[in-house]
């Protein structure tokens, strides 16, 4: 199956230009190119989409070009944006950069190899261009009428007062320039021909294969690719969570959190979800729509999707213990073998109380569970003896009698205890100083 014809059944194809699937089916290896925004320390779920167009890219015999945008990040592209971003020092970018490549490593194969991946910053050709040059060289070969008729551009020309845009700097008018000029130089020292992105990237590519056209005297061919820009069904854009940005980076979302963000895909988005963001085969994942689609409550195209994306980012030890955690509520799984930043994650949509920790010794199971907690468990001492008194309590995972004293809970990292009634209700208690 060629590239293009790949793309097209996992839904990831938006557009090319006239003679991409020739250039990629007759020239092996082809050299292409997707540029990273480095003015986060992570890449997120939506950078993953483009991410798995180089893994594709690399997996048809071609070699993968990873360029970190150290120059053009401190400007900032106006793509898809209503207003300017904050430019960032060098400092906080090169460390930026040495974060994504190290995640990128995850899914390219990186070595010596005709197709082995390649990592570049466009600062280390831009850092000693001068102003003057630059324009000598290269922006006189761009009129400013092709420039504005990007739609990138349009859209931002004059502001918008009914949607909030703002007007566009001449900085972020310039970015264009800057990325046409990437694919310039990539062409010429890497022998790079193809550029790839999100939909939204097509004017910017674009302004590239003709910037390369003009600056070889109509010599040069570039082709541009170009992948859809992934969203839910409700055509709401995707890699948000409740809580924000979803990142690759595991001090940032945590192994549970990116699990869970997965495992919770609606059913209507899992089809496009699994074939985007695994390397499940056709046929895979036809026989998992097959098995999911009588009992959709056992969510199994979501945990073939969870599975498969949270062991390529995270490993398979952070797999099995998002897993581990995702039982707790169901009854599974161990409490204390939970960290501090996935219990807390864990019950975060729980019922949460707070109770001074000199207080406990003084408090008897009961009075922990009614008034110390301010009702939240229970509302009055005797709906909690009630309870206790026919088995249906649990503190960190044990059983409590009406005489147990609070003073006999270990509490979970010095600090916190959870409680449960019934079979599914749990709450967190926090000790405070």
């Amino acid at each position: 199956m060629s590239l293009i014809d790949e793309l097209r059944w996992r839904g990831m194809f938006h557009d090319m230009m006239p003679g991409t699937d020739e250039q990629l089916n007759n020239h092996a290896p082809v050299s292409g190119y997707i540029g990273f925004d480095p003015t986060a320390a992570s890449l997120h779920i939506g950078n993953l989409a483009t991410i798995m167009l180089l893994v594709h890219l690399q997996r048809a015999g071609h070699r993968p070009v990873a360029l970190v945008g150290g120059a053009t990040g401190m400007i900032g592209d106006p793509s898809g944006k209503s207003a300017e971003r904050n430019l960032l020092d060098e400092t906080t970018l090169r460390a930026n950069q040495a974060g994504i490549k190290a995640q990128l490593e995850k899914f390219l194969t990186f070595d010596d190899s005709p197709t082995g991946a390649v990592v570049v910053n466009n600062y280390d050709w831009f850092k000693e261009f001068g102003f003057l040059q630059f324009l000598r060289e290269v922006g006189k070969h761009l009129t400013v009428n092709y420039m504005m008729a990007k739609d990138s551009v349009k859209r931002r020309i004059g502001g918008n007062e009914d949607t909030g845009a703002e007007g566009i700097s001449y900085t972020e008018f310039s970015y264009q320039l800057l990325q046409g000029y990437d694919f310039y130089h990539l062409y010429k020292t890497l022998g790079c021909t193809l550029q790839m992105g999100a939909s939204d990237q097509w004017g910017n590519i674009t302004t590239g294969t003709e910037l390369i056209r003009r600056l070889t005297g109509g010599e040069g061919k570039a082709y541009a690719l170009t992948g859809q820009l992934i969203t839910k069904a409700d055509g709401t854009k995707y890699g948000k969570s409740e809580t924000g940005t979803v990142w690759l980076d595991a001090s940032m979302t945590s192994p549970y959190e990116f699990y869970q963000f997965f495992l919770r895909a609606e059913d209507a988005d899992a089809p496009r979800l699994i074939r985007v963001f695994t390397l499940l085969s056709q046929e895979e994942i036809e026989a998992l729509e097959a098995e999911h689609e009588p009992v959709p409550n056992r969510r199994i195209l979501q945990k073939a999707l969870a599975k498969d994306v949270t062991i390529r980012v995270h490993g398979q030890a952070a797999y099995e213990a998002a897993v581990s955690a995702s039982e707790i509520q169901f009854g599974g799984g161990d409490l204390a073998s939970l960290d501090e930043e996935t219990l807390l994650a864990v019950f975060a949509g729980n019922p949460q109380a707070e109770v001074p920790r000199a207080s406990l010794a003084e408090l008897n199971v009961i009075s922990l569970l009614s008034e110390a907690t301010n009702g939240v468990i229970f509302p009055s001492k005797g709906a909690a003896r009630k309870m206790i008194q026919q088995n249906g309590v649990k503190i960190n995972r044990r059983k409590v009698d009406v005489e147990q004293q609070a003073a006999d809970v270990e509490p979970l990292h010095g600090k916190y205890i959870v409680a449960q009634k019934g079979k599914q209700d749990y709450f967190l208690i926090t000790l405070t100083e």
